[in-house]
């Protein structure tokens, strides 16, 4: 409501300002060529009524009737949305150099966050350093394989949590628990440390405080789609991610103290994880990294990795207990290949091909970015027929691709045998399945995310036997969405854990 209040007031206040922009504008438009089709804007507002609170299933419908590339305008935002795998190869890899930098949300830039951000901060020097850093140090193979043995720690106690649970005959906020443990995996691969005591409610807060985040980053924002108001912060987005940047830099920015002090004392032991990696880096001056820079690095990495991860598998397990004949595939394999019972280890999960597909269907149908981040044309570019202009807003809608009928057998069922025997990854190959973006500005955590997902996944269903709460049917479960700049259930999956024999 607050947002069509704010509207109106502008629609009254620069209605003919923007008028007269609008004609000049497209004077010059038409000496370049065609923008893509799309649903006719009102003036000055644009379409920004017609994305709804749900905008990936908004704009999938809009291109139902405009096409898998159409353009709207938002406020004064030239948008570009493709929805098709064919389309988004044509961003992310054959104009992919054009398309690179990102248009930057004023919710981003509390504390400059999007000029050391590795998620916005543009194709330069320093982006390059941190993308080395990322595939050199923290997430090359070598280096996830040395501290593994972190991970299947987590992973155990997130099991003697849920063995708790199966005794006492409680249900399992399944969100919630793959959230901390995806918190305390990051934690340990990255500082060593747990960021959650599973008995506390730290984990709770802090997932709460990762949502605001992402919420805020996701919804529409005023500042973004009328620039020349930014200064008002009419919303007051920037203020809120003031104080959640505070508290998150609060957090790091004690953690990195302490180890400093703990380096100082004699007798101190190298912890393999990658804050001591980064320090290292950052007392060799070539590197160009320094405190401000790894902070920065944490709040992209806690950010997206918690949230993500852990929303992925809630949407993975709601799947498997919706689609029970799926469920007990997924748990005879690890039966056969495993044992019921025994511990998955990260060197199982290429021997699992149905779970792997059943990672992907999930990747497929709920992708955890629905709108990947967006993207901003550097020059203007002809693309199949069509003009984007420089400084246009890219969206690439994975959501609707995932469920693009011309590509997919029906698209809206849970299917993860479509997977089996089918050369299809989400390494940003495949552009049918494209998860974690792809091109250049690719999710650089992808290889701790697999890693960790898999395992997670493998874990609860080899241990458990698992159902829905009494109250609950697979016909009846609710599978609604909340968006934000990451797609959650919107109702928490509960199940109750069973015992297995063995």
């Amino acid at each position: 409501m607050d947002l069509l209040i704010l509207m109106l007031g502008f629609y009254l206040s620069w209605g003919l300002l923007r008028a007269l922009l609008y004609i000049a504008n497209r004077g010059k438009l038409s000496k370049v060529g065609k923008l893509p089709p799309g649903p006719r804007p009102v003036p000055v507002i644009g379409n920004l009524f017609e994305l709804g609170s749900l905008p990936h299933r908004s704009l999938t419908k809009l291109a139902r009737t405009h096409g898998p590339i159409m353009s709207l305008k938002l406020g004064c935002i030239t948008t570009v949305v493709v929805s098709s795998a064919s389309w988004a190869r044509e961003i992310l890899q054959t104009h992919d150099v054009s398309f690179s930098n990102r248009l930057i949300p004023d919710s981003s830039t509390p504390f400059r966050h999007h000029e050391h951000g590795l998620a916005w901060v543009p194709v330069s020097p320093l982006w390059r350093n941190l993308r080395r850093i990322c595939n050199v140090h923290l997430f090359a193979p070598k280096t996830l394989d040395s501290n593994q043995q972190l991970r299947h720690q987590k992973i155990q106690e997130l099991l003697a949590y849920v063995k708790k649970c199966s005794e006492t005959g409680s249900s399992v906020n399944i969100g919630e628990a793959a959230f901390r443990t995806s918190l305390n995996l990051l934690g340990s691969t990255i500082l060593s440390i747990d960021l959650a005591d599973p008995t506390s409610e730290s984990a709770k807060e802090f997932k709460e405080l990762v949502w605001q985040i992402m919420v805020e980053l996701g919804k529409p924002n005023v500042a973004d789609y009328f620039p020349f108001i930014k200064w008002l912060d009419p919303q007051g987005a920037r203020q809120r991610m003031t104080g959640y940047t505070i508290r998150m830099h609060d957090i790091f920015g004690t953690i990195i103290e302490n180890r400093l002090q703990h380096q100082n004392v004699s007798g101190f032991v190298r912890k393999n994880d990658m804050l001591e990696t980064l320090l290292d880096l950052s007392k060799d001056k070539e590197e160009g990294v320094d405190l401000v820079l790894i902070e920065h690095l944490f709040l992209d990495l806690f950010g997206a990795g918690t949230d993500t991860t852990s929303s992925t598998l809630e949407w993975a397990m709601a799947e498997l207990l919706r689609n029970p004949e799926k469920l007990s595939k997924a748990q005879a394999e690890l039966e056969q290949v495993i044992g019921r019972g025994k511990p998955v280890k990260e060197s199982d999960i290429a021997r699992l091909p149905y779970l792997q597909a059943t990672v992907k269907e999930t990747f497929r149908m709920h992708p955890a970015g629905p709108l990947l981040l967006p993207r901003r044309a550097g020059a203007t570019v002809q693309v199949g027929g069509y003009t984007i202009p420089e400084g246009a807003q890219i969206l690439v809608n994975v959501w609707a691709v995932g469920r693009d009928p011309a590509t997919w057998k029906d698209p809206e069922e849970f299917i993860p045998e479509r997977f089996l025997g089918l050369d299809m990854d989400v390494k940003g190959r495949s552009f049918e399945l494209l998860p974690f973006g792809g091109g250049r500005r690719i999710c650089p955590g992808l290889p701790l995310a697999i890693r960790m997902l898999h395992l997670m996944l493998g874990s609860l269903l080899n241990f458990f036997n698992w159902r829905l709460e009494d109250c609950v049917s697979p016909e009846t479960m609710e599978m609604g969405e909340k968006f934000g700049m990451t797609l959650q259930k919107a109702q928490p999956l509960r199940a109750v854990p069973l015992p297995i024999e063995i």
